[in-house]
């Protein structure tokens, strides 16, 4: 039995083996023409290149032609002195304008005089080095008169303003015109008259002259050509980058060539001047074998020949330039021929992989179009197939001339569509993360799927309904405010849907809109709505909708509004309550920071204030356009983290101890004890007063033992004064007052009362660590006594290794009580075991904040709060992290804490410091390398620290500050 194959592949190979035949014969006609059309292109792009480059230096010579000619009718010819000759200039530089070839035109005198006026920059380097700045033309002039003869040198800018005039005498000495060859031939020539090309006086440079016996007969005009500018026409002319161009004479002397240099030879001539190079000494392989071709010319048509040479064929062309008055000169052209046909080739190239990509984008379209004509039905099979797998990223776009097969591929793609819509609805909803944004987005997919015209979403409260969004279809808000609704009076519409709990559609009424509020909202005239009741998973009602259209609404568009409806309302429910959720959090963390703040004066605003600043530097960097935070930039979830770690950096302080934090003086724990200290210096008082009178009752003599009450009574008050002072705490303690605090404390007193009783537990635990003394009891005046000493529990040690990081060096002791060493703390008030305690308190924020279950977006929590105390040459706390280890918000932080500790006005201890004060205090830690010095200058040129100071410092606090002279001009 015959094998039977499918339409669409019989239709396949039909197209195919047609395509292929007809791209072959295309093909192979196109490489034919294309391979005579380059083979005759190259000959007459050669020759027409001649052609152009002749034309370019004909056009270029004739305006200097003229100017000559011109120049020899003007009055400049019989003016006799050089300002007659001065007047001219206007003229002179007209027409030395009108040529770019044309370096200086003059005037030869039968007296000897010379004018001269040229171009700056054509004479020799060491005249070049005697212009003035800003000089475009110099004229030359000598002058003679009476066998007196002087030289000038005049300089003027492109405006004729003279500059200068130098005298040179040495010039008019060097150089009599009248000796020249164009003064001679051009005088005893009627007509122009042209010298051959030769190397001027003046530059050294190559050129030829045009000279015009003066209308009177008495005297020459000439004019300098320079050729390097025809070296410059010709590099113009090049048809490709390999290309050659040069002007020879009929012997094969170069006089142009793009590479000026190349023209003289490195050896001179027997008069000592530079000589011209031949055409086969210019260094150019191709050039060489033209030589020939050049002496042969005897002024014949253009000429053009096929070179080999350095292993390159070339297109070469020889062509006469007739110039009237002088020997022929010659144009030879020189063209890679791989350069030439480059574009050609490219073309053949391009056209064959066109050729390509036709046949490959051929191939699968006659494949598809073939299949597509008999399997529409397998198609659409397909398509069922991918809505099965939940595949709608593209619609269904099968067509057949068989309706029903029409008819079928609209209803599927259009059950497709409704589907897919949906299914982008309900994730762009649980997507978004912000309640504020996800209302708005929510109604605006509602009425782009629903082709509503505009709509309102209400949310439940209690037993009102409150608007939250309205919008038109176009995403505008609607104008006016919308009043809250009653759920038992909210219209005939939306009380029918919110007691069925599912939408309804049917004509608004006048009545409704006005009860709605819509007419103040300024709606279009839309007649028909839709009420949609929004319930949660408990069937409880959290919204609900209205949309508004112009038509009545069909039940398929119903029924997909009551399916949207039902995600939309779960995912609100869930959105509230996150952000609930946050709002507590939020609560959280500025109770826990307004409980620091409150907890001890000493704090005042701190936990506040700090989170603003750490923001407002946060957004500098954001905002930088240079520097190292450039690209530095927080998405919403940064922010929420810095939001959160800035308002608990110090939550750990909730566990130090107020009395340490407020501790005033040296003897402060939850009382001073100084007052205990002045006790017993007043029983010393007393002792000596009672020793005085008992000594006057035995007989001593009373104004004597007066006299020594009183001095020891001074000596009593001066060591309590001292005492006291030394309790006040300072920035420095001498060894000297060590001593003398030492000598005090050694003085005894007289103790008759038991110190065990009245005492709580954990005094009395620590007393009865050694035996109690019998009464009375000599005691040194201030003591280091051993329940003064609490020991530190082993929980609270810090092994080498922590494992959290952490590298504070841990006093042995909780607390040192003793009296004597509290009063010989050297700086301030705190003793080292005090210091660690609130020092201690970051060590606790990173604890306490470690051990909350951040989401994955706020993980860098606790590097951020923790950080602010740490130092960027590794020396901060709590675990001497270097600047590249911080977090560079952690790095903000410090900032913002250090700045904000030094200028606050509400702390009891100190007074705020002012911005100059602030700014150079932190300008030396950055310079420590305590502070990042790349966000601190920051924090300056931004003008983060002002709008801080305008916000929370008094008008007193602010004052200039030389930002410059703080940053060393980074």
């Amino acid at each position: 039995m015959r094998r039977r194959y499918p339409l669409h592949l019989h239709i396949s190979t039909l197209f195919l083996g047609l395509i292929l035949v007809v791209c072959a014969v295309l093909g192979g006609i196109g490489y034919k023409l294309s391979r005579d059309l380059l083979e005759a292109s190259a000959s007459d792009l050669t020759t027409r290149i001649g052609r152009q480059a002749l034309a370019e230096m004909q056009h270029l010579i004739e305006p200097a032609e003229m100017a000559t000619r011109l120049l020899s009718l003007q009055r400049l010819t019989g003016a006799s002195s050089l300002s007659e000759r001065l007047d001219s200039l206007e003229f002179l530089r007209q027409a030395l304008d009108s040529s770019a070839a044309l370096s200086s035109l003059y005037v030869g005198y039968a007296n000897g005089d010379f004018f001269l006026f040229g171009r700056i920059g054509h004479g020799s380097e060491s005249e070049a080095s005697r212009v003035p700045a800003g000089a475009t033309y110099v004229v030359q002039s000598i002058e003679n008169t009476a066998g007196d003869v002087r030289g000038h040198f005049l300089y003027f800018d492109a405006a004729l303003r003279k500059l200068r005039d130098d005298l040179r005498p040495d010039y008019a000495a060097a150089y009599d015109p009248r000796q020249r060859p164009w003064y001679t031939q051009g005088l005893a020539s009627s007509t122009q008259i042209k010298t051959p090309p030769y190397l001027f006086f003046s530059s050294g440079k190559v050129g030829t002259t045009l000279a015009n016996r003066a209308a009177d007969g008495r005297s020459v005009v000439g004019a300098d050509i320079l050729l390097h500018t025809l070296g410059q026409t010709l590099a113009g002319q090049k048809a490709t980058p390999g290309s050659q161009m040069v002007l020879v004479n009929s012997q094969g002397y170069a006089l142009a060539h793009e590479e000026h240099s190349r023209l003289l030879l490195s050896s001179v001539a027997s008069d000592g001047r530079p000589s011209l190079a031949r055409i086969d000494q210019l260094g150019v392989p191709a050039l060489v074998p033209l030589l020939e071709t050049v002496r042969n010319m005897a002024g014949t048509a253009t000429r053009t020949l096929r070179v080999e040479a350095g292993g390159s064929i070339w297109r070469a062309s020889v062509s006469p330039l007739r110039l009237e008055g002088v020997p022929p000169l010659y144009l030879v052209a020189a063209i890679p021929e791989d350069e030439l046909m480059a574009g050609a080739l490219k073309l053949i190239h391009h056209s064959a992989l066109a050729t390509l990509a036709v046949l490959l984008c051929t191939i699968p379209l006659t494949w598809l179009l073939a299949r597509s004509i008999s399997r529409s039905l397998g198609s659409l099979a397909n398509e069922a197939e991918a809505i099965r797998h939940f595949e709608f990223s593209q619609p269904i776009n099968v067509e057949s001339s068989i309706k029903e097969v029409g008819q079928l591929a609209l209803t599927m793609d259009q059950m497709k569509r409704t589907i897919r819509r949906f299914l982008d609805i309900s994730h762009a909803v649980a997507a978004e993360q912000n309640f504020d944004r996800l209302l708005p987005r929510l109604l605006g997919d509602t009425l782009s799927a629903s082709a509503a015209h505009a709509g309102v979403l209400y949310l439940a409260e209690g037993q009102q309904l409150n608007p939250a969004v309205a919008l038109s279809a176009d995403g505008s808000p609607l104008a006016g405010r919308l009043p809250s609704l009653t759920l038992t009076a909210c219209g005939p519409l939306l009380d029918a849907a919110l007691a069925a709990g599912a939408a309804r559609a049917a004509p608004l009424e006048p009545g409704d809109r006005s009860r709605l509020g819509f007419a103040a909202a300024e709606l279009p005239d839309l007649s028909h709505a839709i009420a949609v009741p929004l319930l949660n998973r408990q069937a409880e009602l959290v919204g609900a909708m209205l949309l508004l259209c112009a038509t009545a609404t069909d039940d398929s568009r119903l029924s997909f509004v009551q399916a949207l409806s039902g995600a939309a309302a779960v995912s609100l429910e869930s959105k509230a309550l996150i952000k609930a959720q946050k709002d507590l959090f939020e609560a959280f963390i500025q109770l826990i920071a307004a409980a620091i703040d409150a907890k001890s004066p000493y704090t005042g605003g701190h936990c506040a204030r700090v989170p603003e600043l750490t923001k407002m530097l946060a957004r500098a960097a954001c905002a930088a356009d240079s520097g190292p935070y450039r690209d530095f930039q927080l998405s919403e979830d940064d922010w929420e983290a810095v939001h959160v770690a800035a308002w608990l950096h110090d939550c750990g302080k909730v566990t130090t101890p107020e009395y340490v934090v407020d501790k005033a003086t040296k003897l402060e724990t939850i009382h001073d004890r100084l007052h205990e200290v002045r006790t017993r210096f007043e029983v010393l008082k007393r002792d000596a007063q009672i020793a005085c009178l008992q000594a006057i009752a035995n007989g001593d003599n009373a104004q004597s033992a007066r006299q020594r009450l009183a001095v020891e009574w001074q000596q009593i008050d001066d060591d309590f004064a001292f005492v006291a002072a030394c309790n006040e705490g300072g920035e420095y303690m001498p060894p000297e007052s060590i001593d003398r605090l030492q000598a005090i404390a050694r003085r005894t007193w007289l103790r008759t009362l038991d110190d065990r009783i009245g005492i709580s537990q954990e005094e009395k635990l620590r007393k009865a660590a050694t035996p109690a003394a019998t009464l009375p009891v000599v005691e040194p005046l201030l003591a280091d006594r051993p329940e003064h000493r609490i020991a530190r529990p082993a929980r609270d040690g810090l092994a080498d290794d922590d494992p959290r990081g952490f590298r504070m060096p841990v006093p042995a002791l909780l607390y040192n009580r003793g009296e004597l060493y509290n009063l010989s703390v050297g700086r301030g008030t705190l003793s080292e075991e005090e210091r660690y305690k609130i020092n201690e308190h970051i060590v606790q924020t990173l604890i306490m904040l470690w051990q909350l279950p951040f989401p994955r977006h706020l993980k860098h929590v606790p590097d951020i709060a923790g950080g602010h105390h740490e130092k960027m040459d590794g020396s901060g706390y709590p675990r001497r992290l270097r600047g590249d280890e911080m977090n560079p918000l952690a790095r903000m932080m410090a900032i913002a804490d250090i700045f904000e500790a030094l200028t606050a006005i509400d702390r009891p201890y100190k007074k705020g410091k002012t911005l100059s004060e602030a700014i150079a205090i932190m300008s030396r830690m950055q310079q420590e390398q305590h502070i990042d010095a790349d966000l601190f200058a920051l924090f300056l040129r931004s003008g983060v620290y002002l709008d801080y100071a305008r916000a929370f410092m008094r008008p007193e606090q602010i004052d200039a500050v030389d930002i410059d002279r703080v940053l060393g001009r980074r």
